[in-house]
């Protein structure tokens, strides 16, 4: 069966475009529209009432997952609803299938109402669909025998479901390749379902394989019977629109030319063509499902618009690289007839411009030609779509600048040497600095530190060098010492700067307290003295006042294991004897930290506990306690077990403890069950924890450390890990969580793909510490040291001392001489402080598509029994070609890629 038409074929990629999805997906993921299929109420009516421009489907709303795909096959008239409504989750029947290829391939100009009469008696259809179905019979899309044989006994022919093998056939045969397909009827398609599959359709299922555009659903099976979406339907057709040749009369494909408050200007096959647009016209990007914004579309782009009567409908950019070349020279001077001279290398050129040519400097901003000097290097850009090669801008790369100006610090680049201002015209412009830079508010010279992006300013350049910078107003600052007094009425501060010299400022209203380990301090909290004050860290204002008190040192005193002599519940005083017997009397109040055998200590709990005789563990200074803990368990290094004796021994810092126990008590061990004392080895890291009358052993908690990669952060403080691609979850909201650099963090903080070492008391996390994983390139190795290509292009030779692990095809190697050049590697610190590397496996492919929805690419296969093409990306995959970053977005089909991977995920791709 051939064609009957003269359109031209459709490629193998349209093809790709419109199957692979429908054979892959098993429960969607593309987009589509629908038609009228009211049963016999005056289709032609009503399909032709109820056209509509997506957005006023009213079950399509905002981020839909098909809402692209809808805006732009409604707005080019290829979609009709129904009252309304799209039902995207309904699935499509044959008679829609149908209309949807007539119209997908622009056939409908060869409808004729009396060609009806021509569809077999079974084939019954609703009045509307009638010449589309005939139409199709002609051209060879659908085959009168196979369907005069239909069963229709639950339903008509039009109202029949259209089911994945009819699809296939459909699609297979608007390809013109119906003999390969029957070439293959003879052959298994592999699938566990092949007995299901009609023998004259294993060969159209066979040839859709080949041509990788249908792959199976679970289990390995084809499932030629399940039905088809609406939704599917249509993104199979609105993705295919890329690949074919077919042209529609109000879609428009070409280059952007001018941007203007409510107008796209393009150029479209040699023609100037203006859009309106507003701000509910819907922007997409061609490799993303989602909505974009308007500043996605770029002058010099390539775009697409559908619309009408000078109207923008749908904006999708099909290529978001500017369609430009640079030429670059030194500026001679401006000729007659809106033309420049300028020296390319010896040679001497002109370049025309118009009112439309941009004249920038080298910060970006608008000048005017007359502002350029010669001997200037300059950068022409000149449009590449038009036989004209208009000049679209002459940028300024270098040349001498000498000004005085006014504006608001951007950003100080130490590293750059640069700072960045927004000028009084509201313009952004960067200037380099020298050593001899003089800051200076008022009569006082500032450092560079002092500088702080948001401050006002006055500049001076000469020689495109900042000579002075002048604030027009303070700048924060910070100064330390030891704080010696908080007046009566708290809105002075006095202090002894380091140095020497006695200062005192002003308070701001309600000031920052910041002490480690005080929840909400205050003012009351910090303590005050001329020898043994806090040694604290002041913020001042633009004001000189004190915006924020952070004690960084404290000056208290220490007493381990005291007595309890007394404690006064109503007075809050403690009596205690120290470990030498000598009396002490201390005050609590609301701010001491209170440690005891729970998770959310309290002084009444803690008062029950004070009885005659409680072991303590205090720090205070004067009488003031600013902690007590119950002693409930010792933590150190386990030194001797003696089943003989009942007791447990561990060295505690400097001294042996020996605690008894009656009863042999819990062992606690993390990822062990049912463990006993003979898990317990002699320099153990132990906690012990007492039963309640502090005399004997109720558990001793083995303690460890172990690396887990993040699989998910709950917001109840639950964290789901893997490690050796085992999964398991523990709870965090009580450890100690800090960063890479040892920053404190929230669990929040935490995401998945992190490396963590978590340190177990037991089976409890207390600390958790997210490990610093570098991904790289070996570049040299030698037996100390390695040096890496960061993913930034960066350059970092790494010595490496002590043990080393190199974890490379399954193996893991102690030597360094096991890294290769060229490898890619995830370098990290293991638990037990060793350097790790994890060589990543490489795989050369050909790029597919890209899912932005489960964050994935899908590769081409290999051959029919080929599984292994869909992988996913880690965060932040490092896309390139050589030295060129590259968005994933920005991969086309066919394109020969080689992957990078860990555990299956994809850490680099790099472009061929």
């Amino acid at each position: 069966m051939t064609f009957k038409y003269n359109n031209p074929s459709h490629s193998k990629k349209v093809v790709s475009a419109v199957l692979a999805g429908m054979m892959a997906l098993s429960t969607g993921g593309a987009a589509m529209a629908a038609e009228s299929t009211e049963a016999e109420q005056s289709q032609t009516a009503a399909v032709s009432n109820t056209t509509a421009p997506a957005g006023l489907f009213s079950d399509i709303k905002v981020g839909y997952w098909a809402e692209k795909h809808v805006y732009k096959l409604a707005n080019q008239g290829i979609l009709l609803g129904n009252n309304g409504l799209f039902r995207p989750g309904d699935a499509v029947t044959q008679q829609e299938a149908v209309t949807m290829a007539i119209r997908f391939m622009n056939q409908e100009g060869q409808l004729n109402d009396s060609t009806a009469a021509a569809l077999p008696t079974n084939m019954e259809v609703g009045n509307y669909f009638k010449p589309y179905v005939a139409l199709a019979l002609q051209l060879g899309l659908i085959d009168k025998t196979e369907e005069s044989t239909a069963d229709v006994s639950k339903t008509s022919w039009g109202q029949k479901p259209a089911s994945r093998e009819w699809i296939t056939k459909l699609l297979i045969r608007s390809l013109n390749k119906e003999a390969e397909a029957k070439a293959q009827n003879s052959q298994s398609t592999g699938f566990a379902d092949d007995a299901s599959i009609s023998e004259d359709g294993k060969g159209y299922v066979n040839l859709a394989v080949s041509l990788e555009l249908a792959k199976g659903v679970e289990g390995n099976k084809f499932n030629p019977t399940g039905s088809v979406t609406r939704a599917q339907l249509a993104t199979f057709f609105s993705r295919g629109e890329a690949l074919t040749e077919t042209a529609y009369p109000n879609t428009f494909t070409g280059y952007v030319t001018g941007l203007k408050d409510g107008q796209i200007s393009m150029l479209v096959d040699g023609k100037a063509m203006n859009f309106a647009v507003n701000t509910s016209t819907p922007y997409f990007t061609k490799d993303s499902e989602t909505r974009a914004a308007a500043p996605n579309v770029q002058l010099y782009t390539k775009v697409q618009v559908v619309g009408s009567a000078g109207t923008a409908a749908y904006v999708e950019v099909m290529d978001a690289t500017p369609q430009v070349e640079s030429v670059e020279g030194t500026f001679a001077r401006s000729l007659s007839g809106n033309k420049i001279g300028i020296f390319v290398g010896e040679n001497y050129e002109t370049y025309g411009y118009d009112e439309a040519t941009a004249f920038i400097d080298q910060n970006g901003n608008a000048i005017k030609l007359s502002d350029i000097t010669a001997d200037s290097i300059i950068e022409v850009q000149r449009e590449t779509f038009s036989p004209d090669k208009k000049t679209v801008a002459i940028r300024v790369k270098s040349g001498i600048v000498n000004k005085s100006d006014s504006g608001v610090i951007a950003e100080v680049s130490t590293t750059g040497k640069t700072i960045k201002f927004t000028n009084a015209a509201g313009t952004t412009e960067q200037f380099v600095y020298g050593d001899n830079l003089i800051i200076r508010y008022q009569d006082r010279i500032l450092s560079l530190a002092e500088l702080k992006a948001g401050s006002a300013v006055k500049y001076t350049v000469k020689d495109s060098v900042l000579q002075t910078i002048e604030l027009s107003q303070g700048v924060e600052q910070s100064v330390r010492g030891t704080l010696v007094e908080i007046g009566g009425n708290q809105s002075t501060l006095t202090f002894k700067r380091e140095g020497g010299s006695l200062e005192a400022k002003l308070l701001a209203e309600n000031p920052e307290v910041v002490i480690n380990g005080i929840q909400d301090a205050t003012l009351n909290d910090l303590i005050t003295d001329a020898t043994n004050g806090d040694q604290v860290e002041l913020t001042l204002n633009g004001e000189d006042r004190v915006t924020k008190i952070q004690v960084i040192g404290r000056q208290m005193e220490p007493m381990n294991g005291a007595s309890v002599v007394s404690y006064n519940s109503k007075t809050k005083v403690l009596t205690v004897l120290d470990s030498n017997k000598k009396p002490f009397v201390f005050t609590l109040d609301d701010k001491t930290k209170l440690d005891y055998n729970t998770t959310k200590p309290t002084l009444a709990g803690l008062e029950s506990l004070l009885n005659e005789g409680r072991k303590l563990d205090l720090t205070y200074v004067g009488t003031r306690a600013l902690s007590v803990k119950v002693i409930y368990k010792y933590e150190g290094t386990l030194s001797g077990i003696d089943t003989n004796k009942k007791t447990i021994s561990l060295l505690s810092g400097n001294q042996t403890i020996t605690v008894p126990y009656s009863t042999v008590p819990t062992i606690e061990i993390y990822n062990k069950s049912g463990a006993g004392l003979g898990d317990l080895k002699i320099g153990d890291k132990v906690t012990v924890t007492l039963g309640s009358n502090q005399d004997y052993v109720q558990k001793v908690s083995l303690n460890t450390v172990a690396q887990f990669e993040v699989v998910s952060v709950e917001t109840n403080g639950r964290v789901r890990v893997k490690s050796d691609s085992l999964t398991s979850q523990f709870y965090v909201d009580q450890a100690v969580l800090t960063g890479e650099s040892g920053q404190s963090i929230m669990t929040s903080q935490l995401t998945a793909g992190n490396l963590i070492n978590v340190t177990f008391e037991g089976t409890t996390p207390k600390a958790v510490q997210v490990v610093k994983r570098t991904l790289a390139e070996v570049t040299s190795v030698d037996a100390t040291s390695v040096t890496l290509k960061l993913f930034n292009g960066q350059s970092e030779t790494v010595p490496v001392s002590g043990a080393v692990k190199v974890i490379k095809s399954g193996s893991t190697l102690t030597t360094l001489n096991s890294l290769t050049v060229g490898d890619r590697v995830e370098m990290t610190k293991d638990t037990d402080n060793s350097t790790r590397f994890r060589v990543m496996t490489i795989m050369s492919k050909q790029f597919w598509s890209y899912d932005g929805v489960g964050n994935q690419i899908l590769v081409k296969r290999e051959s029919t029994s080929d599984t292994n093409y869909r992988f996913a990306l880690g965060t932040g995959v490092f896309v390139h070609q050589g030295d060129n970053t590259l968005s994933v977005q920005s991969l086309k089909d066919n394109d020969n890629i080689v992957l990078y991977l860990l555990n299956n995920v994809v850490m680099e791709i790099q472009k061929q």
